[in-house]
């Protein structure tokens, strides 16, 4: 049996920076601000085009599930990688300046998925060390509605 899943994609860029290490065990992160201090071990990308509250009110309400997937594709300098993970009822995607991707259950206001496969520290490290020489990060969210 083959069945149609429906999905809708948004997309944007946000830029690495020398700061870039993509250590962190929980979560990576993309934001608007202009600098990174090397304490921003989840940090992936700065001058972000858009934060959580720039989704589109369609990709809210379609990962406003428990039954909703999600998957982040990041790709820089010719190197993809890509992030599943899980939307819940309590995503707002409200904050100004941040993106949060989880590996836990954990729900603010800069939540873009939870229960992520990866962290920061699970990305390619090819994609990283592009990330880390300032190069442009292609970033493309696709939400799937399973039920």
């Amino acid at each position: 049996m083959v069945v149609e899943v429906p999905v809708r994609g948004f997309s944007f860029r946000a830029w690495g920076h020398v700061n870039v290490r993509a250590t962190h065990r929980g979560t990576f992160e993309i934001t608007r601000e202009d600098f990174l201090t090397p304490r921003g071990d989840c940090i992936i990308g700065v001058k972000s085009e858009a934060a959580a509250a720039d989704i589109p009110r369609w990709f809210i309400e379609a990962a406003s599930s428990d039954d909703s997937v999600i998957v982040a594709v990041l790709c820089s300098g010719g190197v993809c990688d890509s992030v599943v993970g899980w939307g819940s009822p309590l995503l707002s995607m409200s904050d100004p300046v941040r993106m949060v991707f989880r590996r836990s259950s954990y729900v603010g206001p800069e939540t873009v998925m939870v229960r992520a496969s990866k962290s920061a520290l699970d990305l390619r490290r090819d994609l990283v060390s592009r990330l880390s020489k300032g190069l442009e990060l292609n970033v493309t969210l696709m939400v799937y509605r399973l039920a």
